[in-house]
C-alpha cells in the first residue's frame, strides 16, 4: 500500500490565502533584460519592501485561525525556501506572532511542495489523536536570478491550512494522500549563493510531469477513483502551460482546473502554489465536491490529495477575503521599484 490515511479523520478547519498587493508585468522584465517577449506569465506578485515570508505566513495563519475559530495550535509547520534566516527557525517567529508557545514548530523545506508536505505532517498528526489541530503555512518570496527565465514566473504568496479533528464546522475532509519522489537535478541552490540554478531541459519530463503523474496515477490506483470523480483540480503552477498539459494527460478538463488555475496573474508562488490553488477552489466549491491537489518540488517529489467538501464550508464563507479578491487588489510596479523591494542590487 502507498496510500497515506489518517486512522481518525482530519478535516480542514479554516484557510487563509495571502497575496501581496503589488505586481511586476513580465513585459518590464522583457524591457530589461530580454528586449523580446514578455514571457509565459502575465505578472507575478511581489512582496513589498517590509515583506517577507514570516509576514505573509501570519498574515495568511491569522485568517485561517480566525475562520477556524481556533486560539490553540498543537503544531505549527511552515514550509518555505526563501526564509529569512538562514539559522533562525520562521516557525517560532510565526508561534510566536499566533500566541501559541505550548506547540510543536518546524520549518519544512522541499522546494515547492513543503506547503503540502506541512499539510500531509500535519494530518498524520491530527489523525493519530496527538494534537486535536495544527497550521499547516507554504509561503514563498521566490526569487529569479536578474534576468533569468524564473525571473518571469517567480512570485511571492501562499496560503496556511488549520487541520483538526472532524466537527461539524468542518469545511473539508482530507480522505487520503499518496506521494512520489527521486533524486532529479532539475533546480538547486547551494550554500551561500543567492538565486537557484535550473536545468530547464530537466524541469519538464523528467521533473514536473514525471512525478506529478506518477502520484496522481498512484493515488487512482489506491483509490479506485478517476478524472470524473472529482469537480475541481488543483495542479503546482510553474508556469501557465504545466498544469494545463499534465491535467489533459491525466484526463482533466479546463473545467475542473480553471478556478484554481492562478499562475498567469500571480507567478509560480514556489512552496504556496498549490496550497493558494486550492484555497482559491474552496473558496466556490460546494459540500460534497471532491477535489484532487497535487503539488510539485524540485529535487524531486510530488504528494497528491483527495479532498472532499463538507457543510461547513458555506458557513465560512465571507469570514476572510477570497483569493479572488486578492488578486483584485493589486498596483504594478516597474523594474526599479521590483529590484528595491526584493534587494536586486548589491555592492
Amino acid at each position: 500500500m502507498y496510500l497515506m490515511q489518517s486512522k481518525e479523520r482530519a478535516a480542514i478547519l479554516g484557510y487563509g490565502a495571502y497575496v501581496p498587493y503589488y505586481r511586476l508585468p513580465t513585459t518590464e522584465i522583457a524591457r530589461v533584460w530580454k528586449g523580446g517577449g514578455s514571457g509565459p506569465n502575465v505578472e507575478k506578485a511581489v512582496a513589498a519592501i517590509d515583506e517577507d515570508t514570516v509576514t505573509m505566513a501570519i498574515e495568511a495563519s491569522r485568517y485561517a485561525m480566525k475562520m477556524a475559530g481556533t486560539d490553540k495550535l498543537g503544531a505549527v509547520f511552515v514550509g518555505t525556501e526563501s526564509k529569512p534566516y538562514a539559522v533562525k527557525p520562521s516557525s517560532t517567529m510565526v508561534a510566536q506572532a499566533l500566541g501559541q508557545h505550548h506547540t510543536l514548530a518546524a520549518d519544512l523545506e522541499f522546494a515547492c511542495k513543503a506547503g503540502t508536505e506541512a499539510m500531509q505532517i500535519v494530518t498524520g498528526l491530527v489523525g493519530s489523536g496527538m494534537i486535536e489541530a495544527g497550521l499547516a503555512v507554504g509561503m514563498d518570496t521566490a526569487q529569479g536570478r536578474p534576468g533569468d527565465d524564473l525571473e518571469y514566473t517567480a512570485a511571492s504568496g501562499g496560503a496556511a491550512y488549520v487541520i483538526g479533528r472532524m466537527s461539524k464546522k468542518a469545511l473539508a475532509v482530507i480522505d487520503c494522500s499518496t506521494s512520489f519522489v527521486s533524486d532529479t537535478g532539475d533546480f538547486w541552490r547551494r550554500a551561500h549563493e543567492r538565486y537557484p540554478r535550473h536545468l530547464s531541459r530537466f524541469t519538464g519530463e523528467p521533473a514536473y510531469f514525471y512525478h506529478i503523474e506518477n502520484s496522481v496515477k498512484t493515488l487512482f490506483e489506491e483509490t479506485g477513483h478517476k478524472p470524473s470523480d472529482f469537480k475541481y483540480a488543483v495542479f503546482h503552477q510553474p508556469n501557465p502551460r504545466f498544469p494545463v498539459e499534465v491535467a489533459s494527460r491525466l484526463g482533466f478538463t479546463m473545467e475542473q482546473i480553471k478556478t484554481g488555475l492562478l499562475n498567469p496573474l500571480i507567478g509560480n508562488t514556489y512552496s504556496g502554489s498549490s496550497p493558494i490553488g486550492l484555497a482559491a477552489v474552496l473558496d466556490e466549491a460546494q459540500p460534497g465536491d471532491k477535489i484532487l491537489v497535487a503539488s510539485f518540488g524540485s529535487g524531486a517529489g510530488s504528494d497528491a490529495f483527495c479532498i472532499e467538501v463538507l457543510e461547513g464550508v458555506t458557513g465560512a464563507r465571507g469570514v476572510n477575503p477570497t483569493v479572488r479578491s486578492m488578486l483584485e487588489r493589486s498596483t504594478k510596479i516597474d523594474y526599479s521599484t521590483y529590484s528595491k523591494f526584493r534587494d536586486k542590487l548589491h555592492k
